[in-house]
Parts: structure tokens; sequence; C-alpha cells
């Protein structure tokens, strides 16, 4: 049996069974449950990751806060999974990285009476919530000259996902240290209302705000190495596909400019309460090649040495002062699909 998850679904001849729910009830979950993603199903079915699913919304979401239904006689068969709130969509929609958004329909695909209309696929995915480090850390050593090197072996990380365990480079007092954390900074108290779990908030771009002014000191902000980083393109009657970008078809090494903090929380029911460093990093507006597939944001780029000592020891006004898009030109597409082309 294939391991990677797309190829046991294309091996896949189970059969989708499900519970056709009565108009009513469905029209009641619509009310209860705003939130509204729809994955395609494929032609051979959706096999043992249907079970994975549901799995994966009783344990994260919580029993009695979800619906699941059905969706037929559409430009594509999906199945509709109901939701209180965008942050448990987004959650969803990263842990199922293999399914495909069903955005062929001219229906209301995510919806929501908190939010103005409709979104489409990039607004759950957000600002580049996937990217690649495919370099060794001495790379890394090599730029910083002497540093505290605490991840060990580190292999290729071709697809790096919220809340997944990823290198980053912060200072103390005396040196750099390359350490291992876990992608998702400490979400604002307003957005855990109601929410047994706190799964993160990748990208910060209001640093005007409280809730991260307290993280932009220089005890507080790191670097966070990468070759390659995507944004979801979507296209009316397409599926949503990750557009890859780099400094050049090489892929060299280059940081995001971001924040850390060791914090104490309940991020997945199964795991109970943990304490772990976390980081994020910060956007800003997109350039000219980032903003023909993603309009709104692209994350923080230092691709200098100066740049990344500017960003890890200068006072705060003067490190916000690289909180800035690349020229255009900067950047170059360097492939298309759920990770970068090999070099």
């Amino acid at each position: 049996m294939p391991t990677n998850p797309i190829a046991r679904l294309k091996c896949s001849c189970n059969v989708l069974l499900m519970v056709r729910r009565s108009p009513p009830q469905k029209k009641t979950d619509e009310i209860a449950f705003p939130v509204r993603v729809r994955f395609q199903i494929p032609e051979w079915g959706l096999g043992q990751r249907l079970d994975h699913l549901h799995s994966w919304l009783r344990c994260e979401i919580g029993p009695g806060e979800y619906a699941v239904h059905s969706s037929p006689g559409l430009a594509t068969d999906a199945i509709g999974v109901y939701l209180r709130d965008v942050e448990g969509a987004r959650a969803m929609v990263h842990a199922f990285p293999d399914l495909t958004l069903a955005d062929g329909t001219q229906r209301h695909v995510y919806s929501s009476p908190a939010h103005s209309g409709t979104w489409q696929g990039w607004e759950l995915f957000g600002v580049c919530n996937l990217y690649s480090m495919t370099k060794g850390q001495a790379a890394i050593r090599d730029l910083f000259g002497g540093i505290d090197d605490q991840v060990g072996n580190l292999a290729p990380l071709t697809g790096i996902y919220p809340d997944y365990q990823a290198p980053v480079v912060h200072r103390t007092e005396d040196e750099h240290v390359l350490s291992m954390m876990r992608w998702g900074m400490p979400s604002p108290t307003f957005a855990l209302k109601g929410k047994k779990t706190d799964r993160g908030v990748t990208n910060v771009r209001n640093t005007k705000s409280p809730h991260w002014r307290r993280w932009l000191g220089v005890c507080n902000r790191c670097v966070v190495p990468f070759t390659a980083f995507s944004e979801p393109h979507n296209e009316p009657g397409q599926k949503s596909e990750p557009v890859w970008f780099a400094l050049s078809e090489e892929q060299p090494l280059a940081f995001f400019a971001g924040i850390w903090t060791q914090w104490t929380s309940v991020r997945k029911l199964k795991d109970g309460e943990t304490t772990d460093n976390l980081y994020g990093f910060l956007t800003t507006e997109a350039n000219a090649e980032v903003g023909a597939i993603h309009p709104k944001a692209m994350p923080v780029i230092l691709t200098t040495q100066q740049e990344v000592e500017t960003w890890l020891t200068a006072e705060t006004e003067d490190a916000l002062k690289l909180q800035k898009p690349l020229p255009n030109g900067s950047l170059t597409v360097v492939g298309r699909g759920s990770q970068p082309p090999e070099v």
C-alpha cells in the first residue's frame, strides 16, 4: 500500500458512503455552523481519508461542534463540512492538504454571517502557510559564523505547514541559536472565545497591536530560514494550486523576519496542555510577482546578512523598517503543486 496520501486515494476503490440528512436538518446545521467548506470527491472516492477526516473532526473540533453533508448535483460532487468559525476551517484545510477544495462550483463555497460576502481558498490558507527549507544547517552556520546548533541532523523539509516543527534562529546575550520551534504564535484573546484549543497564528501584519507588540523586542525576534514559499492560486472554475516562489531557480537560502515566544497552551485536544517554543513571521504588502497570485500580502523576506543582523539586534523602530515588500523582480516562480521542484 502506498504511503503517500494522494497515492492511497488513487489506489482506493472504496465507495463513499454517507447518510444524507433531511433538508430541515441541513438548514439547522447551516445556522448552527455558518462556516462551510467543501472538499471535492475524486471519482475513485475518498477511501480511508473520509474516516481520517471524521476522526480528526471528533478529536480536534469536538462532538456536536460540526456537521458533515454530501453535495451532489453541483459542478462536482463534494463533501461539505460545516463549522462554527474560520479558524477551525483553516486548521482542517491544513490537516488535509491532499484533499482538493471544491472551487469549481458557482455556489458559495465558503461563507459566514461574520464575514462580508464569501471568500476563496487562499483566505483559508492565509498568507504563506506552506514553505520549504531544503538547505542543510551548514548553510545557516556559514552565514552566522559561530552559532549554537541545537537541531541535530536537519533533513530537507520540502513542505512545512502550520504547527509543524521547523528551524529558527534567535539571539541570546552571547550568541546566535539554531533550534526547532513550532509554527504558530499564540492567538489573541478575542480569537479564542469559546474555543478549546489555540492552533496559533502563523503570520503577523499589525505590529501596532498590543498583542504582538510585546514580542517585538530583541529578545523575541528571530529569523526563519527558507528556500521557497508558496501562495495558493485560485481561479474561478479551477482547483486551488500552490505556486512556489524563491529568490532564483537555484532556491538559495533566505529568511523570514519572525518573532517567537515560549508559551503554554492546548494546541490539540488529544495532547492536552503543552509548553512550546512558538514562532511566526511578519507580512507586508505584496510585490508584483506575489501580487499576481495573492494580491493582499506577502511575507517579510530578508535577503542579506546585514538585514538579518538588523532584524535580530536593532532597536524595534529601526527593525520594523524592514517590514516592506521585496522590490519587484526579486522573486521567481519555481513551481506549482504540493512541493517545490528539486534543484
